[in-house]
């Protein structure tokens, strides 16, 4: 099942022992243009290491490779797609030149790789949460495991296309 993407949310879920998969760069991530394809933006404001303090949940870095290939954007119309209430409107090789049939995902190789958990977070409790800067260190920890994730990934994926 899915929810609103939200600190709360995922809270609320870890605290019910449900797994939970955040993804911190948010809209950013899927709308980046494809040069940077693998490229780890900002993980925000650390919500996900706060809900997960919070729950005592453990954080599990995943790279997730491919994806990026399936709608590759060479161009965004952030105008237009403020109008329409979309994060982004793409311009890939295949939309809008194709219409409606421009928005099939090109067939890519995916791989996905699961990271050890974060160490050290068992020792922290729930009021660890507020501490801003532990709470931006750790998000950024995990940014740099998942961006080594990646790098890995795509090294071991080979070409992504056949």
């Amino acid at each position: 099942g899915g929810v609103r993407a939200s600190e709360e949310n995922g809270t609320v879920l870890l605290g019910r022992d449900s797994v939970v998969a955040f993804f911190p760069e948010g809209s950013g991530g899927f709308g980046k243009p494809f040069r940077r394809r693998y490229e780890l933006g900002s993980f925000g404001d650390g919500g996900f290491v706060r809900a997960a303090l919070r729950a005592g949940a453990p954080i599990v870095p995943v790279a997730i490779v491919g994806a990026e290939e399936t709608h590759p954007v060479l161009g965004r119309l952030d105008w237009v797609a403020r109008k329409i209430g979309m994060p982004y409107l793409p311009l890939t090789p295949t939309f809008p030149w194709l219409g409606l049939g421009g928005l099939m995902p090109l067939p890519s190789r995916w791989r996905i790789e699961f990271g050890e958990p974060l160490s050290g977070l068992e020792d922290l409790g729930p009021d660890s949460a507020g501490d801003r800067r532990r709470v931006r260190r750790l998000a950024e920890r995990t940014r740099e495991r998942v961006q080594s994730l990646v790098d890995g990934a795509v090294e071991r994926r080979g070409r992504a296309f056949f």
